[in-house]
């Protein structure tokens, strides 16, 4: 046992925790009869059974477990050692978060009065993605939620024996659940169980992670000597919102279907009128004190008056009930102000009812309405914190949730374009086959009239009707909700500027345009992905080009209008797994940092702000690293107070799982993307020498790549090497692992060639040009 006792003492509670798991394994087992798989059980004795054959399936199932365990008290680990490290040292020792940030900007002469200016114009956005790289199901996942929860349970002093005990075997019963639960898909998932998946995140993890965010950004506020009367303002927080692929990305994915994508919206939307009508329940509970209506002030008389004149014969019964308490008749008003309906068993269906709200912003309205009135009567205390969380949590989740993008390749649009042209009976015409000076010429002669090639729908073939019916879908909605729900209109694999143009005419086709004086203007922006070395290499020649036409700097400028932003925005999406699986990491991400350097000077050129898209991963070699590294490695300006991200797969759990670690996460993206905006406005740094050396790795590093990657020899290695041929048939994610079916690495996705190299043990992704 002297082995154990040195790793006990180097590791401390980690592994204290983690041996107490397994014990408790160990008896799970037993009970369940299983009493040959506990020898097998590693790290709780020096006999330990070692493995000298293939595995049983029950083996398998064992370590899957106990591995998923060692994750858990790990997580566990980091956060109680930041709250230690916190508590001992002080909010500004743990690098990254608000106490080390103020006093950065501090320290660089920024002043109170300039961070009040900068931070209400700050906005990041988490876009969850269902990428295939999450094989649990969605209900083991809740289940090691459940596990995690426990654990800290079980860390409160103040529980006697008897409560303890009972812990442990709430602890063992989660156990029980995950040993008989078959923890990965045996048929592959659909996009609807994707979507429940993000669902939860949205509404039961990010919701109560917020105001612990609020409260963390409030105290390193006060510790960095700042006023906290400014905190008052719910508008003088950073804004962060939500973003979600699931049912929108149909970039090779045939489920995505208009459909899908509707019942994506629509569940979006409950989810989050329920989200919250039950934050607006618990707070008129908060607000049940007595006071009449005799009592408050005028101009709130005369808000109840009109909010119960709106809502007509339904607000009589609510006036009646809380006749004396005024403040919780008022948020009742409000829920009922909500457009939802609600069935039996308290389901929640959309309902466009008389005197409802027709937007999110409305509500916020009426909620500073209530908070200036309860300051006016002496109750500041709720005012900034109970009724500010309610508009807090508004302003993130809206009546929609998370945008929804809508991405889809270029090539499926060229195809669509083709067909659409062939159904007016212009035979002669193969858009596919035009050059760019050809495509572009007819693109911008159709931009100038309104007028669609087909109404009839029906009658298109595959993918002409396959995106137009999709658009339509995101008309309606847009018709009946405005845009808020909606994000981005992505184009991946942009390869030029008719790439970009051809959405504008799809998007004619399904009336999500409207005329201009200039032409067409696209109600939601459409958005480039650059993702090759190449097209990274093109992507500010072909940017220049795009926002040199009158018609997109005409869209610009309306979307600037209907979202409120004070200077147009164009929003450029990088990817950094598909630059990686072309040329390697270091030609990756230098290729990806010069792209953002000139593409920073295109937007300043046209005078757009750019708002860049990082489609992140959660390995090395698609892009990952620590939150607050990735930031400061972006190039100046580039950030520019307002940052989107993806978040996928099982990234997600591991980073937002539960509360704390996903408050830890957020505080890292929101207060880096804060310090380093304000920040790189007052400083600029030379990195020409650097430049030099990189730009040197970078060629040399990319000539070595690609002579392995295209030796005739490396698909036959590839797939001797690797477990390429089971990943691609694997059920761990809704969406095929090739783009097109194709057996060519460029139409393989870079989530399985990263998995297949991960899986064999040579990571070679993240690695290989670089000794070289």
């Amino acid at each position: 046992m002297q082995t154990f006792s040195l790793v006990k003492s180097r590791l401390g509670k980690p592994y204290y925790d983690l041996e107490f798991l397994l014990v408790c394994l160990s008896e799970v087992l037993r009970e369940n009869r299983e009493e040959n798989l506990v020898p097998y059980i590693p790290w709780i004795s020096d006999d330990t059974k070692t493995i000298d054959e293939i595995p049983s399936r029950k083996i398998l199932h064992l370590y899957a477990l106990i591995f998923q365990l060692l994750n858990l008290v790990e997580v566990n680990g980091a956060v109680q050692n930041r709250r230690r490290k916190e508590e001992e040292d002080g909010p500004v020792s743990i690098n990254g978060m608000w106490g080390d940030n103020f006093q950065k900007l501090k320290a660089a002469g920024i002043t109170e009065k300039e961070l009040l200016k900068e931070i209400p114009d700050i906005l990041v956005q988490p876009v969850l993605t269902a990428h295939p790289t999450e094989a649990k199901r969605p209900v083991v996942l809740a289940e090691y939620r459940n596990l995690y929860l426990l654990l800290v349970k079980l860390e409160n002093s103040m529980y006697t024996k008897l409560e303890r005990e009972e812990i442990r075997n709430d602890i063992k019963q989660s156990l029980h659940r995950l040993w008989l639960i078959d923890d990965i898909f045996l048929e592959k998932p659909d996009v609807k169980s994707e979507l429940a998946n993000v669902i939860h995140y949205l509404v039961h993890v990010f919701p109560i992670t917020l105001p612990l965010l609020d409260t963390r950004f409030s105290q390193a506020w006060k510790d960095a000597g700042f006023d906290p009367s400014h905190l008052r303002n719910p508008f003088n927080f950073p804004k962060i919102t939500f973003g979600n692929w699931v049912g929108g990305d149909r970039d090779g994915h045939p489920l995505v279907t208009a459909e899908v994508t509707e019942y994506s919206l629509y569940h979006l939307r409950v989810s989050a009128l329920t989200l919250i009508k039950e934050e607006l329940k618990n707070l008129a509970k908060k607000l049940s004190f007595y006071i009449e209506y005799k009592d408050v002030p005028p101009g709130f008389q005369q808000k109840i008056q009109e909010i119960s004149i709106r809502l007509g014969t339904c607000s009589q019964e609510i006036s009646e009930r809380y006749a004396r308490e005024i403040f919780r008749q008022y948020v009742h008003l409000l829920i009922a102000s909500l457009p939802v309906a609600y069935k039996e068993e308290s389901e929640t269906t959309l309902s466009d009812k008389k005197g409802s709200y027709s937007h999110s912003h409305q509500l916020v309205e009426d909620l500073l309405v209530l908070s200036e009135t309860l300051r006016e009567l002496g109750s500041a205390g709720i005012s900034d914190h109970d009724i500010r969380e309610v508009i807090r949590l508004v302003q993130s989740f809206g009546f929609h949730l998370a945008q929804l993008d809508i991405r889809q390749n270029s090539s499926f649009y060229e195809k669509a374009i083709s067909q659409l042209i062939q159904s007016t009976g212009a035979r002669k015409y193969e858009y596919e086959a035009w050059n760019e000076e050809e495509r572009m010429k007819f693109l911008l002669a159709e931009l100038a009239t309104n007028r669609p090639f087909s109404r009839n729908i029906e009658s298109l073939p595959q993918e002409a009707r396959t995106v137009v019916e999709s658009f339509l879908v995101v008309d309606k909605h847009i018709r009946k909700y405005r845009h808020y729900a909606l994000g981005s209109l992505i184009v991946s694999m942009t390869r030029s500027v008719s790439d970009l143009l051809m959405v504008y005419l799809l998007c004619r086709e399904a009336g999500l345009t409207e005329f201009g004086p200039n032409g067409i203007q696209t109600i939601l922006p459409v958005v480039p992905l650059f993702e090759t070395i190449e097209d990274l290499d093109m992507s500010a020649g072909i940017l220049d080009e795009y926002l040199s036409l009158p018609m997109v700097r005409q869209s610009l400028v309306y979307q600037q209008g209907i979202n409120g932003n004070p200077a147009p925005v164009q929003e450029v999406m990088i990817g950094y797994s598909d630059s990686n699986k072309d040329g390697g990491i270091i030609a990756s991400a230098w290729h990806l940092y010069k792209a953002q350097k000139e593409l920073i000077k295109v937007g300043e050129k046209h005078g757009i702000r750019i708002r860049f898209f990082h489609g992140k991963g959660g390995t090395i070699s698609r892009g990952s690293g620590p939150t607050h590294w990735f930031l400061r490695s972006l190039p100046e300006r580039s950030i520019d107070g307002n940052i989107k991200i993806t978040e996928q797969g099982e990234s997600i759990e591991r980073k937002y799982a539960n509360r704390t670690n996903a408050a830890y996460n957020l505080e890292l993206l929101i207060s880096g993307t804060v310090t380093l905006s304000i920040l790189q406005k007052k400083e600029r740094k030379d990195d020409q020498e650097s430049a030099a050396i990189l730009e040197l790795m970078s060629e040399e590093s990319f000539q070595h790549y690609k002579e392995l990657t295209q030796d005739d020899d490396f698909i036959s290695f590839f797939r001797e090497a690797t477990p390429i041929d089971a990943i691609e048939s694997s059920k761990i994610g809704s969406r095929p692992a090739r783009r097109t079916g194709k057996k060519t690495i460029s139409d393989l996705r870079a989530i399985p060639w990263v998995f297949s190299w991960s899986q064999s043990r040579f990571n070679l992704t993240s690695w290989y040009g670089v000794g070289y």
